[in-house]
């Protein structure tokens, strides 16, 4: 049976938290689960924007400033959080840049690596204490097909000093976010309580498009009816990611159709190269040490 969002249960008594929630992916996943009855924090940079989000969404819904550019700004999040919550059920790491021209974050990281990896990674295990005393939470975290274009980690030169490329930095990124969820599930097993998991939209006609290079750009707008799928096609994804039952940590959801650029959710396979243990353990150490944040965790205790 093609899961919808029909098949979305009840979310009452449940808190999730959607980073980049005000607006495309990020927005759509937020509505459905308020409207299931969680009580969803939109945790975003432009609290103007949220707020303006906030109030086209049907339910309980509050908004955080979250800049993940800057890890001051992610440690003042997660005290935000942690002083107006007592848990959280769903943490779902949907913002992100796509293909942007070299620039750096606050703290001096790569722009896309710096956003979509190692912010998402510094929150998480900021608020992975909120997160552990709950059954049933998941930490919900969103890839790309991207990630197999062009994408290592390159720890020689993570940071994009030497050479640049938008196309295979954003592959980079969204790889890590893959290698992330694997390890993370290896480290939350012991725990019995959370679990990790990744999604991917597909090509979905949102806004992060816009820095794409023209020879990609392009084609996508011609294709667009044929290749892509509106954003709440596209956020389905990550809404049977967290909230499937059936569900198991460190597996990874995507659209059903031809090269999973659009339809509806299922479980997918990643890269040879996301597999990789010793890399995604490297990766974590690296993670670490770029931003100071140590989870309350063990090591892992078993390969996937």
């Amino acid at each position: 049976m093609k899961w919808t969002e029909q098949q979305i249960p009840r979310q009452d008594g449940r808190v999730a938290v959607v980073t980049g929630a005000n607006t495309g992916l990020g927005f759509e996943t937020a509505r459905l689960l308020a409207e299931r009855g969680a009580s969803v924090v939109l945790a975003v940079r432009d609290t103007a924007k949220g707020e303006r989000a906030a109030a086209r969404i049907n339910g309980d819904v509050s908004v955080q400033e979250l800049d993940l550019t800057s890890l001051e700004s992610v440690r003042a999040a997660a005290a935000g959080l942690h002083a107006t919550h007592q848990r959280i059920d769903l943490l779902i790491n949907n913002a992100g840049v796509m293909y942007t021209p070299k620039q750096t974050t606050r703290d001096g990281f790569e722009l896309q690596f710096g956003t979509n990896h190692l912010g998402h990674f510094a929150l998480t295990g900021l608020l992975l204490d909120l997160l552990l005393p709950v059954p049933g939470s998941r930490v919900v975290t969103v890839s790309s097909v991207g990630h197999r274009i062009r994408a290592a980690i390159h720890f020689d030169d993570l940071q994009w000093q030497r050479s640049y490329s938008r196309v295979a930095a954003y592959g980079q990124s969204k790889l890590a976010n893959l290698m992330f969820t694997y390890e993370l599930q290896r480290r939350l097993a012991a725990h019995g309580t959370t679990v990790a998991v990744a999604a991917h939209p597909g090509v979905s006609n949102t806004e992060l498009v816009r820095n794409a290079p023209a020879v990609v750009r392009a084609p996508i707008t011609w294709l667009a009816p044929v290749i892509t799928q509106p954003a709440a096609a596209g956020a389905l994804p990550t809404l049977r990611a967290a909230t499937d039952p059936s569900v198991l940590g460190g597996q990874y959801y995507g659209p059903d159709g031809l090269g999973e650029t659009r339809g509806n959710p299922r479980l997918v396979t990643s890269s040879p190269e996301s597999y990789d243990l010793a890399v995604q353990q490297r990766l974590w150490a690296v993670s670490e040490d770029l931003t100071g944040v140590r989870f309350p965790l063990g090591q892992a205790v078993a390969a996937a």
